[in-house]
This record gives C-alpha cells, sequence and structure tokens, in this order.
C-alpha cells in the first residue's frame, strides 16, 4: 500500500522507464513473435524521433513489420493524436491501399486525428471517407460507421452530413442482408454515442424505431435500449 504522497506511474511509464530507450532496437522489437504494441506505441510517444520507423515499417515486404507498424500509429493516434497529425496526409493517401488491414487502420487513425485536425483536413476527404461506405465489404463499411461518433464530435460542422450518410445505411451494398443488419446496428450504437448534438432527432429516432422489427436479434436489441435511454433524457419539443 504506498504512502498518500508517493506517485504511482501508469503501467506503461513503468515499463518504458525499465529499459533504456536509445538501447531499444523498435526495428527489431517490431518482428518479434510476442506482440507488445501497446509498450512500443508508448515508447514512441516518449521518443518520438522514432516515428519515421514506424512509417517505413508500413512499406515494409515483412508483414508483420508491416501489419504492427500499423497497429502502433494506430494505438498512438489514440493517445496523442497531435503527435501523428503532422503525418495526416499520409494516412490519407493509405485510403487507396489495396491493403485492406492497412487501410483499415488508416480509416481508424484518420477518425482519432480529426480530434486535432486544426486545418480541417478531414472536411477536405469527406466525399472520399464516406464513398467508402458504398465498396461493398462490411469490415469496411463498419470501420467508417464505428468511427462516426468521433468525427461527429470532433467535428460539430459536419454533424448533420455525417448523420444523413449514416441514416442512408441501409442503402449501402452489401454481400447479404445479415451484413446490412449488421451495420445498422452499429450505426444505432454510433448515433446513440453523440445523438445529444443531434439537430435532426427526429429522423434518428424514426430509423431506430424501425429496427425494433429487424429480423437481427442484437440489431433489435440495440434498438430497444438506444430509445429506452432516451425517451427519460429526451422531449420532443
Amino acid at each position: 500500500m504506498p504512502e498518500n504522497n508517493q506517485i504511482r506511474l501508469p503501467q506503461w511509464e513503468t515499463m518504458v522507464s525499465g529499459k533504456n530507450m536509445k538501447e531499444l532496437n523498435l526495428l527489431s522489437e517490431l518482428n518479434k513473435k510476442h506482440d507488445n504494441s501497446e509498450f512500443l506505441a508508448m515508447a514512441v510517444i516518449k521518443k518520438p524521433q522514432q516515428l519515421y520507423v514506424l512509417l517505413d515499417g508500413i512499406s515494409s515486404e515483412n508483414l508483420r513489420i508491416k501489419f504492427r507498424s500499423t497497429k502502433i500509429m494506430r494505438i498512438i493516434s489514440e493517445k496523442e493524436p497531435k503527435l501523428l497529425y503532422p503525418k495526416m496526409d499520409f494516412f490519407i493517401n493509405l485510403l487507396d491501399s489495396e491493403n485492406n488491414i492497412i487501410k483499415w487502420n488508416a480509416m481508424d487513425i484518420i477518425a482519432n486525428l480529426a480530434t486535432v485536425d486544426y486545418a480541417d483536413k478531414f472536411d477536405k476527404i469527406f466525399k472520399k471517407y464516406y464513398g467508402l461506405l458504398h465498396e461493398g465489404r462490411l469490415v469496411t463499411a463498419a470501420h467508417v460507421v464505428d468511427n462516426s461518433w468521433k468525427i461527429a464530435k470532433a467535428k460539430p460542422n459536419l454533424q448533420s452530413k455525417i448523420t444523413n450518410e449514416l441514416l442512408r445505411v441501409e442503402k449501402v451494398p452489401l454481400p447479404t442482408e445479415e451484413c446490412r443488419n449488421i451495420i445498422i446496428g452499429k450505426t444505432i450504437l454510433s448515433l446513440g454515442n453523440y445523438f445529444g448534438q443531434i439537430e435532426n432527432k427526429d429522423a434518428v429516432i424514426s430509423f431506430v424505431k424501425k429496427q425494433l422489427n429487424n429480423p437481427r436479434n442484437a440489431t433489435r436489441a440495440k434498438a430497444q435500449k438506444f430509445l429506452k435511454k432516451i425517451q427519460a433524457s429526451w422531449k420532443k419539443p
């Protein structure tokens, strides 16, 4: 039991402090079988000059280095988005990657960087980003939907456009109706995360009420939970 005046470092601080960062061979660490991405992300946050190793790692022919570099940058974008923001154009270019894992991570990173987007770079790629909803892949569409609430909160000026895109998910091309029902469920969750800031609440409530008859049990449950939650907190004028 620590004394009251003793400062307890977060776990990652303790881990990083226990290893001399000058001696840390980041490239070697990336190629280890054991996935220590969380630790490496915190290490790079403390020593940002190592960021170039991760950026180069995405182009590596070594798949472990490629994917782990991308994963670590996604973690960094969640914890210290300002560190990666100067490289936002780099991640925007990755939206055109033929490698879906790289593309999906880039989508997540861009959404996280939207929280510090002082130059409104996301605004300029809005159509491109939301165009990915129509790519025809469930996972790609899911990343757009799952990230939408973050972007909507970070970009109040885009909230109406984002909401309109989400309310059209019933018509996006997907392999099966079950895929569509999964996306609808994710959309309900995303809308719920910023419902308080949504202007056209009636349209959202109408969309969610329709899903009370959705054939997917999990989606129906999400609709029920959404409506129950807002019933007490929001009253129509």
